[in-house]
């Protein structure tokens, strides 16, 4: 079960109240880890949320008894850090706020079993967006036994 996760961005007061558009949730300054952070809260059981940190920024250890913090560096590319996240829209409302901010979107089937909304967060920061119809495929093909077949499958153990 996934609580949070964190994401860099060029803006990210933007990006954290877009994200949670999606969610019909809200987004709040956060600067715990870095100054101009922002978090965009889901409101639901789980206390969803995604960190939205300025682009540059870096996680680090601290010292002894100390939390880690942001660092900021001149790091801005692409990133393999993604995530698959859930939202009530439909994927015409989630195209439609795609489409107004610019950045590229379109569904995409993986792996022939589930639909997501490949969005790209600023043209770079990919998020899947997975629509109620899409949660239930995912959910009914994301097994164990699902996930053992697979990987015999890619080794040729078939």
């Amino acid at each position: 079960m996934l609580f949070h996760l964190s994401i860099a961005a060029r803006n990210p007061r933007h990006v954290a109240q877009v994200l949670a558009e999606f969610w019909r949730g809200e987004a709040f300054p956060f600067p715990p880890v870095a100054q101009g952070s922002w978090i965009a809260v889901a409101g639901d059981e789980r206390g969803t949320a995604i960190e939205v940190y300025p682009l540059g920024t870096v996680l680090r250890e601290a010292e002894g008894d100390a939390d880690s913090f942001g660092e900021a560096t001149q790091q801005n590319g692409y990133t393999a850090t993604h995530a698959a996240l859930a939202t009530t829209l439909s994927q015409a409302e989630v195209m439609a706020i795609a489409s107004r901010e610019g950045w590229p979107a379109k569904y995409r089937k993986r792996g022939g079993t589930f639909g997501v909304i490949e969005l790209w967060i600023e043209g770079r920061q990919m998020v899947e967006l997975l629509t109620q119809e899409m949660q239930a495929e995912y959910l009914a093909s994301a097994t164990i036994d699902n996930f053992r077949a697979m990987m015999r499958g890619m080794s040729g153990d078939g």
